[in-house]
């Protein structure tokens, strides 16, 4: 008989996974679930009703086009070239962003001399990304493209990207199906996402609180978790680095800070817009202790760490 060595590692994968699972749980379920516990909680979890993703998707792109979230996306776009360098490619290596929004690692990889494919499925965000990409001289291609069905063949691109994008698909496991579809054998996918116990996976977490999200559908965070990341793209890969890092949110104040998101931040605005006046201001509480939580300055501004996962995948 033989005996498969591989067994203990395969548990402690399953066991992780389970763990991130329940960790992410109580924001992404029914609230007549959440004091489920352990076994209770994962039958709850197995019940829950498919969800509408066409309905779902249809939200979110109102949601990400109300605001203007360029105004937030520009703040954010170190955390591009820091992908960019990470994944050392080779310059005039075909790269498609996915869920690029307005473009920072889409101008991260052009500058370095790669053929770089901008896509989302927000028309208004690909229209900003083009402006900065015509602003600088930089020959992007650009399409209106869903994340859970790219519009590419198979093994299309040497690397795939996304930066705070494709973590917020609906359909988790389809986006990162397609991300492995479209990146050819020996390729790179790289991206950078928010972990559910940093600063903006808090404020997730908080605004789920206020305004609960569809019933089935995970947290956006869970892409910044380890567990997941192995699970989704392991069977392909030849190789996964996640390695933790932080982006520093500066601001002049707590409150300065509370009134960019709530009227730039899609997800943030429309929270806001779903609640009468007392909703709202309980709202208001509860970002500002979150704020307050993770702030590290003594001046009276803001300025705090939001703990993120750069993630390297090498396409076996």
């Amino acid at each position: 008989m033989e005996v498969d060595t591989n067994l203990p590692r395969i548990l402690k994968q399953r066991t992780a996974v389970r763990a991130t699972i329940l960790l992410q749980a109580e924001t992404s379920m029914p609230a007549a679930h959440r004091e489920c516990q352990g076994d209770e909680l994962m039958t709850a979890l197995m019940q829950t009703a498919t969800p509408d993703y066409a309905a779902i998707k249809s939200k979110q792109n109102a949601a990400w086009s109300s605001g203007d979230y360029a105004r937030i996306g520009t703040t954010l776009q170190i955390v591009g070239e820091l992908l960019a360098e990470a994944m050392d490619l080779r310059p005039g290596s075909s790269v498609l962003d996915v869920a690029a929004g307005n473009g920072n690692a889409t101008l991260a990889f052009a500058r370095r001399f790669m053929a770089v494919t901008s896509t989302d499925y927000v028309d208004a965000l690909l229209a900003r990304g083009r402006a900065r990409a015509e602003a600088e001289g930089q020959n992007v291609v650009f399409h209106l493209a869903d994340a859970e069905q790219l519009p590419f063949p198979d093994a299309s691109f040497d690397a795939v990207v996304s930066t705070f994008g494709v973590m917020f698909t609906p359909n988790q496991a389809k986006a990162a199906a397609e991300m492995v579809r479209v990146c050819r054998s020996g390729g790179m996918i790289g991206m950078a996402n928010w972990t559910p116990e940093g600063f903006i996976g808090q404020v997730f977490k908080t605004l789920g609180r206020h305004v609960p999200p569809p019933p089935g559908v995970n947290s956006p965070a869970l892409w910044g978790t380890k567990p997941w990341i192995e699970q989704a793209f392991g069977p392909h890969a030849a190789k996964i680095t996640v390695e933790s890092r932080a982006f520093v949110f500066r601001y002049r104040s707590p409150e300065h800070f509370l009134d960019v998101f709530r009227t730039y931040y899609g997800p943030v605005h429309k929270a806001f817009l779903a609640l009468d006046a007392a909703g709202q201001a309980a709202l208001a509480k509860d970002l500002m202790a979150t704020i307050a939580s993770f702030n590290t300055a003594r001046d009276g501004s803001m300025r705090v760490p939001s703990a993120y996962a750069e993630i390297l995948i090498a396409r076996s």
